[in-house]
């Protein structure tokens, strides 16, 4: 049988339809919720790149990553790479928080997402990472 897994590069349109399937191959709730999610980080950024990764992970990334999107028996978890620097006024966050980069929202069958809030973390994530994309830019002109 051949592999539907792409290479860790794969973005764009190849990427988006491996996460349509992989929303589709979930189905119930844990489709439902990807979906969701997959949905209001558009809503929020909506020139994001979808991508996929590390043997089938769901990416969103614009300036870099904003977040991941994995999926589990018990959850869906979103993993903020640079969560640990976002302001979380409405505790989304519920998972990893001991970490000193990453956090994460794990959503379990039932839960229900603040879509404002929700919007409002996935915005701060694409804007801190564009700042870190111009403080690099400007680090390598002084050089």
């Amino acid at each position: 049988m051949k592999s539907t897994t792409p290479s860790p590069a794969d973005a764009g349109p190849a990427a988006a339809a491996l996460i349509d399937r992989r929303i589709a191959e979930l189905g119930g709730w844990r489709g439902e919720t990807l979906a969701r999610v997959r949905a209001l980080i558009h809503a929020a950024v909506p020139d994001v790149i979808e991508e996929w990764k590390w043997m089938g992970t769901p990416v969103w990334s614009h300036g870099g990553i904003v977040c991941t999107g994995e999926s589990y028996k018990d959850k869906i978890k979103l993993t903020f790479m640079k969560g640990a620097s976002l302001d979380d006024p409405r505790g989304l966050f519920n998972a990893s928080l001991d970490g000193n980069a990453r956090r994460a929202i794990d959503l379990h069958e039932g839960d229900a997402i603040d879509a404002d809030a929700f919007k409002a973390l996935v915005r701060a994530a694409a804007a801190l990472n564009a700042s870190a994309g111009k403080a690099r830019k400007a680090s390598g002109a002084k050089r």
